[in-house]
This record gives C-alpha cells, structure tokens and sequence, in this order.
C-alpha cells in the first residue's frame, strides 16, 4: 500500500488500528455484545505478564517490550489510518435494528451499563493508538514530542478531521512509555459512519445523550491538530507530580526502567485543556446540529470525576432494578476492562465502575458506599494493570470494599493473585458473573427521561451536570 492512501475502505482496518485494551475498544465491544444478548466469554486473552508474575523487574518490562512490538502500529502505518474506517468499525459491531436512542462522547464504564439498561448503542467520540518508538526511553518527554510530533503530521495528511492528543504518562504505561508513543485520536466533527448509522437506526424523535468528561490537564500545543500532555488524570497523580523535582515521579520512573535526571517536559504553552478523554467542540457542535435537523433531542452528561457518572449510574441500576420488584441489593464493583454488562443485567446486580486500581478510584467507591443503604453482597472485581506506581490502591483497600456487603464479601482471587504486576483478560469478569445466580425476566428497558431524572437527583451532590 502507498504512503498515505487512506481512500475510503483502503486503510488499515478498524481492529489494527484501535489499541488492544483500549477503553473505547472495550466498551463498544462489550455493550454490542449485551445488545445482543449475550456476554464477554470470548473478549481478552492472557497479557504476556501473566507469565512473569513472580520475575524480575527487567525480565517483565523485556516481556512488556515485546508484547507491546507486536501489537502497535509501525510508523509508516500512521499514514495508512483512515479514521471514517474506524468510526464504521464501531457502529458495524452493533446489532441491525432500530434503537430508541444513542449515547456518545467520552468513553466511561458507566455509560456502557447506562446504555444497556437503555437497550441503545455508545459511540465513542475518538479513539487510542499506540505506535512504535524504536529508539524510546521512558524518561524523555521531549523526544517522546518530537517523535510523535512526526507521526501525527503523516496521520492529520489523511485525516483532517481529527484532534490528536498525544499522551506520555510512565504512571499509567509503564514501561511501554518507552517503547511506544500514545495517540489519543479525537473527532472534530461527527463522522459520516455515526450520522448514517443514528439517521439509519434511531427511532422517529429519539433522543441522543452526549457524555462529556470534564477532567482538565496541561498541554503544550505542539502544531495545528497535535498536542502534547505530560501524565494524565488515569495515572491517580495530578499535574505536579510530573515534576522533575517529584518524588513520585521518580518511584514511578525507577520501576519503568527510567532516570529522573534526564526529564525534562516541555513548557506548557497553554492553560489546562480537556483531557484525552474528552470531547472536541466541534463533535459536540456537530451532534447539535444533526439532532436539531433531524427532530431527535440531544441531552448532555458532564461528569467533573469518573466516580460521580459511576456513582450516579449505579444509583439509577437500584432504583431500575428494585421498580421492577428485585432486592437491588448486590453491588459488583468493576475496574477497568473487567466489566460485563450483560451477565450485570442477568443476575440483577449493581454495577459500580472504577476507572482503574488508584487509590483516588477506590476511595471514590468507598465514599459513596458510606453514604448508600448498605449492600447484602460486595463482589470485587480489582483489575491488576501490569505496573507499579504509588498512586496504586493495595489489595488491603480493595478488600475493604468487599468489607461493605453485610452478608457477603467477595473479593476475587484471580485478579488478586499477582496483583498489581500482573494481568488478567475482559473475561475474567464474565467469569465471575456467571457464577452468580440468576434473578430473571431481565427488567424492562430504560426510558430515557427516566434516567435522566434519576442522573440529575442522584448526581447533583457528585457535582454531575445533566442538561
């Protein structure tokens, strides 16, 4: 294939170019599945780390390295990416019927289940890329700038209708920081694959909800289209913590192969912008216009932390649950890829997502658990993420969470074992649900006036905006 043809239906395809792992890929994957009645059994296979649980730290980080060779992008692929290919990839994994809805925008394990309980597709308003950085190092962000700075230049020359946030952040990647670079690729406009699909499958007048995560961070604006954010809010550390004199930012580069002595991040250039996972104005502008022409109303969640979407989602799940006359007393608390909405749906349980394993995460959970009627079961589903940092909650924190139910306290075994070095797949959650007894009929869809009616009460306190 020439260099930069990304004529329609020739570029790489959706499932190459869209990082393994990924939240957005997850979360379309896992809800498509629960549309169509069925669970998460064959998403995810064993990281290369799970073999390595109890191994040096050089001889895990040669086995991140490899693992990451063979799954990113080559530099010469970023200009084979088409991203209308991408976006058609998203909606083709959807059941072919008509909807009484959509959700779109930022991904959020809480919208997955949302959308279920709506029987409605989510539609991610960007997607993450990784791709290969030969001569890396975890410790040089100005190198990790100038390399990615080229890679979203062959990108943008086929797709001018994208954002590229460019992500380097060795609390959340690990050693992979160092080996490849990471492109959190944003649309500016809806693409034509989302309008065809909401004009081809939405019911006459349904509604469209837009979920926005506000989380602002320093960026330095590298070029027209490409920007540059040092750390990210998923990393459990905030912005001066990146700071060359840090002592966290040293523990964290120490145990990804790194010297703090040769960091040096690029001068922020700006005030904090959106984070990687939010949504470009244009995409927002351009959904308002296509609702507005097409009769379908479009509503707005904007949640300022991931814990006040996930604490209100699981509020509306007991109220749905317990008005179609179930206890709505058994929590499953999820992390990261370990979710699985459908076998959520069919035990009648409560689904309460963590981003990831950080302390901030976990400690969201436990405050809103202080504050809810008490839990006849807590399941805990911890997802190891491969690396060590000291934003990371100990499994002592997780199992204080489990510590709420008052007649059962689950916390898995697997995703405990090896924890937080090792990893495990997507359908280790299924693994856990389906054990789990049955509480079916599953209840009636979800309208959805009457979640945002439960949203707006329950999440006015989390500071939850819902218009």
């Amino acid at each position: 294939m020439r260099e930069g043809l990304t004529a329609e239906g020739a570029g790489l395809a959706g499932d190459r170019v869209v990082a393994a792992g990924s939240t957005a890929r997850v979360l379309v994957a896992v809800t498509a599945r629960a549309l169509r009645g069925v669970d998460c059994a064959d998403l995810g296979h064993p990281g290369p780390l799970s073999r390595f649980t109890g191994a040096p730290e050089p001889v895990r980080r040669a086995a991140v390295t490899r693992a990451a060779g063979r799954a990113a992008l080559t530099p010469g692929q970023t200009a084979e990416v088409d991203a209308a290919r991408v976006a058609g990839w998203f909606v083709d994994q959807y059941p072919r019927r008509r909807y009484p809805g959509a959700l779109l925008g930022s991904p959020h394990g809480a919208g997955a289940h949302l959308a279920v309980a709506l029987g409605v597709p989510w539609l991610p308003a960007g997607f993450e890329m990784t791709v290969h950085w030969a001569q890396g190092a975890v410790d040089r962000p100005r190198a990790a700038l100038d390399h990615g700075a080229a890679l979203t230049a062959r990108l943008l020359a086929g797709n001018p209708d994208l954002h590229v946030r460019q992500v380097h952040c060795p609390a959340s990647r690990g050693a992979l920081a160092g080996v490849t670079v990471a492109l959190a690729a944003r649309w500016r406009s809806l693409p034509a694959a989302y309008t065809r699909f909401l004009a081809d499958r939405l019911e006459p007048g349904a509604p469209v909800l837009l979920l926005r995560d506000a989380r602002s961070w320093p960026v330095f604006d590298s070029a027209p289209g490409h920007s540059f954010q040092v750390g990210c809010p998923a990393s459990g550390l905030d912005p001066v913590d990146f700071h060359p004199d840090s002592h966290a930012l040293r523990q964290v580069l120490r145990s990804a192969g790194g010297d703090g002595a040769y960091w040096e991040p690029p001068e922020v250039s700006s005030p904090p912008a959106s984070a990687e996972h939010g949504v470009e104005s244009g995409f927002e502008l351009s959904a308002r216009e296509w609702t507005g022409r097409h009769g379908h109303p479009l509503h707005r969640v904007l949640f300022p932390q991931p814990e006040a979407f996930s604490a209100a989602t699981a509020d509306l799940y007991r109220r749905w649950l317990r008005a179609a006359g179930k206890t709505g007393d058994r929590l499953v608390v999820e992390c990261g890829r370990l979710l699985d909405p459908w076998q959520v749906v069919r035990a009648g349980m409560v689904p309460y997502w963590c981003e990831n394993a950080t302390r901030r995460s976990v400690e969201g959970v436990e405050w809103w658990l202080a504050g809810s009627e008490p839990f006849s079961s807590v399941d805990v589903l911890p997802e190891p993420p491969g690396i060590r940092s000291p934003a990371l909650a100990g499994l002592p924190q997780w199992l204080a969470v489990a510590g709420f139910g008052r007649r059962r306290r689950a916390l898995d075994r697997t995703t405990a074992r090896g924890y937080p070095v090792t990893s495990v797949p997507t359908r280790r959650a299924t693994e856990v649900l389906r054990a789990q007894p049955y509480d079916l009929p599953t209840p009636a869809p979800l309208t959805l006036a009457d979640a945002l009616d439960t949203l707006r009460d329950s999440g006015i306190h989390q500071g939850l905006l819902v218009c």
